[in-house]
């Protein structure tokens, strides 16, 4: 009888596991191979805890901008990168950061510095890297102006890995704290570089930048660039990769932009109109205005009109900004007037509508306003107001975009055929033309008489009115203006009809109103008030100076035609060259190939193949990104070849002043580069508009008496002897763990001596006391054998002589 072999059976098991293991394994590589072919975040190799923190807020698939950048930044390479506001930049060098630090270390100082331009863009910043480093546990300290400096000591104290600031605030932190080194800092990141260059951070950026490590990897970042980067020279970057994104749509194709033309005081009751009729109440907007008592204005208006809207400017309270924008995007208000302060920080992920109740004189920063809308594929629209003073710069912004404008048909020509116009608009906003046009005159005519009697009623809203009359005034003096070429291209414009929007909704009644209006407006009788007279006396045989005035007045009426027909002519001919030079180049130039041998003379001295223009081709692109757009495009190329004499008006005598500056120590005036704003007693002009001193105020040390706590970023490498292990320190003089495993908590008086003692120090201490007990006592002993005067007594011990 035999038994049964049992290893067969086991190998046959073990057989089978080995495959279905191995199917496994396939199975598996052949789902990282489509994950890494996916496009997604999981073909970046990115760590667990990282990857967890995207999956948890939400991201699946990279934008065009991180999907270009990450790789770059992953690599260690500086990176100066482009795109439109919205487009994901901040998660772009956030992800990287993430990965490139993934934990505290003690010891490690600050290793990765943010430097944003405004406050509200700080704090965004700073609720991403909550949010996507969620899984991790990296510390992170914001230091901006309006918080106060004690709070940001103690997060200072805490070891930060991470610090987002203004240049201001930071800079105010260096001044202060002795021991703060930033030599640590290996990620430097300039979010929105060309607002911080522009808005006067010049010098901070300088020493700051001064007191960083020659091997950290710097980013900047923002929504327009120049394509020359001799302006973000100073910010020391090591062969940078160039990522531009977006050059061709630099705004939304899914916004929809729409301009009316009107008169300054008729804004209000447009905007008014708008909110009300145009724009549903369960969509959001943000309306953009010139100045703070603007805002004010409108908020008090509003609220009289029954709306409750939020406000936010660059002078409010940072508790109360915080407070309004809160309810915002709570969605417990609808409606948020800003300045241009909100033009950049405020993250509204679901913004509707934009409206410019100002126009913005720059195209970028129009780009900046509308780009809060229509983000992440959903649709929006952005309204804008045009005054005559208005209608340059709307021509500068769509020389910067590259788009056509045009104004819209006049009620006579809708009148004939409306269908046709209307096809016709529509075809040429197809094709990307902007049509502006004017709000209708009935309507605001409406809204101004009830305004009007909300204003007289109260006391309040014509003392703002007085204020925003004044602010406007010099907010117009201090604007830069428009280019001169817009200058001229709008005295050519055609006059603009009733805006397309407009139209399906009046009636044919109301069209030919308007159209007669119009018609009025344009109306020029043939004759003056004189010949009229003179023209009565003739047909009375009346004899007086009356009959003479015909003959003079016609006269007069005969050089004035010539002159006004010689114009027309030379207009017309003018555009008839334009269209030539269009239409008849190739005709030119087929009829030059046809006489080859024939000698002609050139109609012009220049070769375009070979001849290089002083004016650049894509001139107005990068005049509107250029920082120094308001000083036309010339200005920085030419600023080397600037000899400065003194001036000998007091206009020009006002302008070196502003450019100079008394240094006290030197003795002498500096000038100022571009974009500094030292005043003259030597403070710094922070982002919130506060100056501030640039050598210590004391505070720092005031609140280290009171609190008993160092602040030491000074990394591992550069602790210095008999220094403690971290700025605030255990209890127990090591890094000892709370009970229950809890996140670290601020310690006060850290630096005072441990109470607490292990079994080997009770000992130590107990023998010490004991041998110095007995060192007393044989002491004692000693001083009772002999007498205090050193000789021995009767009884053999020293003592006193009686």
């Amino acid at each position: 009888m035999g038994f049964p072999v049992r290893g067969k059976p086991l190998m046959a098991a073990g057989i089978k596991n080995m495959v279905v293991s191995s199917k496994g394994d396939l199975k598996r590589k052949e789902k990282e191979k489509k994950k890494s072919k996916s496009g997604g975040f999981e073909s970046m190799n990115l760590s667990p805890i990282v990857f967890r923190g995207i999956k948890r807020k939400g991201y699946i698939v990279p934008t065009p901008i991180q999907r270009k950048t990450m790789p770059l930044i992953l690599a260690s390479a500086d990176v100066v990168a482009m795109a439109r506001t919205g487009s994901g930049k901040t998660a772009a060098f956030l992800i990287p950061m993430l990965e490139r630090l993934k934990q505290h270390i003690p010891q490690g100082g600050v290793r990765a510095l943010i430097l944003s331009p405004t406050r509200d863009l700080a704090l965004q910043t700073l609720k991403f890297t909550k949010e996507l480093g969620r899984f991790t546990d990296l510390r992170t300290s914001l230091l901006v102006g309006g918080d106060s400096m004690e709070s940001q000591f103690e997060e200072l104290a805490q070891n930060p890995d991470i610090i987002i600031a203004t240049p201001g605030r930071l800079m105010h932190h260096l001044a202060e704290i002795e021991e703060m080194s930033l030599r640590t800092v290996e990620y430097m990141v300039f979010d929105e570089a060309d607002c911080l260059f522009g808005m006067g951070f010049a010098e901070q950026l300088h020493k700051i930048l001064s007191q960083l490590s020659e091997t950290r990897q710097t980013l900047l970042f923002s929504a327009t660039l120049p394509s020359a980067l001799a302006e973000f020279a100073k910010a020391g970057l090591r062969d940078p990769q160039l990522v531009r994104l977006d050059l061709e749509t630099r705004i939304s194709p899914d916004l929809k932009l729409t301009f009316f033309t009107l008169r300054q005081e008729e804004k209000n009751a447009a905007l008014l109109y708008l909110i009300r009729e145009r724009i549903s109440s369960d969509q959001q907007t943000l309306i953009f205005v010139s100045t703070k008592h603007h805002v004010e204005f409108l908020n008090t208006l509003f609220r009289e009109e029954g709306l409750e809207p939020s406000v936010c400017y660059g002078d409010m309270d940072q508790d109360a900004r915080k407070i309004h924008i809160s309810k915002f995007r709570a969605r417990k208000s609808m409606l948020l007037i800003v300045t241009d302060v909100a033009a950049r920080g405020i993250d509204i992920p679901l913004l509707d509508n934009v409206v410019n109740w100002d126009f913005p004189p720059k195209p970028k920063i129009f780009v900046h306003r509308v780009g809060r809308a229509a983000r992440a594929g959903r649709t929006g629209a952005a309204y804008s107001f045009l005054t005559t003073e208005d209608m340059p710069y709307l021509l500068d912004l769509h020389l910067f975009l590259s788009k056509p404008v045009r104004p819209a048909p006049r009620e006579n020509e809708v009148l004939q055929d409306m269908n046709t116009v209307l096809s016709k608009l529509e075809l040429s906003m197809e094709n990307g033309e902007t049509i502006y046009g004017r709000f209708p005159q009935n309507i605001l005519d409406l809204v101004l008489d009830r305004l009007r009697e909300v204003i007289d009623g109260s006391s309040d809203l014509i003392s703002l009115q007085k204020s925003c009359a004044n602010a406007f005034r010099m907010y117009s003096k201090t604007r830069p203006p428009p280019s001169r070429e817009s200058i001229r291209r709008v005295k050519d414009l055609p006059p603009e009809g009733l805006h397309p929007i407009f139209v399906n909704e009046l009636g044919s009644t109301e069209l030919t109103a308007l159209a007669f209006s119009q018609r009025l407006k344009a109306f020029r009788p043939k004759q003056t008030i004189l010949e009229a007279e003179g023209e009565a006396a003739k047909s009375k045989h009346l004899q007086g100076p009356s009959s003479q005035w015909v003959d003079v007045m016609k006269k007069k009426r005969a050089v004035h035609e010539d002159v006004i027909n010689m114009v027309h002519q030379r207009k017309s001919h003018d555009q008839g060259a334009k269209e030539f030079e269009k239409e008849g180049i190739s005709q030119t130039e087929k009829k030059r190939k046809e006489i080859p041998g024939s000698k002609r003379k050139a109609e012009s001295f220049k070769d375009e193949e070979y001849f290089i223009s002083s004016i650049p081709t894509n001139q107005h692109l990068e005049a509107g990104l250029s920082m120094k757009a308001d000083k036309g495009f010339g200005s920085s190329r030419f600023d080397a070849a600037v000899l400065d004499l003194v001036a000998d008006d007091s206009a020009g005598m006002q302008k070196q002043k502003s450019m100079y500056h008394w240094d006290k120590k030197s003795k002498k005036y500096i000038k100022l580069n571009n974009g500094e704003r030292v005043t003259a007693s030597g403070k710094i002009k922070t982002e919130g508009g506060k100056k501030v001193q640039t050598e210590k105020t004391g505070i720092y040390r005031k609140w280290k008496e009171r609190s008993h706590i160092n602040i030491s970023h000074r990394g591992a490498d550069g602790q210095a002897d008999g220094e403690k292990e971290s700025a605030v320190d255990w209890r127990s003089g090591k890094n000892r763990n709370f009970r229950g495993g809890k996140k670290y908590r601020m310690v006060h008086n850290a630096n005072v001596p441990s109470e607490l003692k292990n079994p080997e120090q009770v000992g130590k201490k107990r023998l010490q006391k004991a041998a110095h007990v007995s060192y007393l006592k044989n002491k004692a002993t000693k001083n009772n054998k002999h007498g205090k005067s050193g000789r021995p007594g009767k009884n053999g011990r020293k003592g006193k002589r009686k």
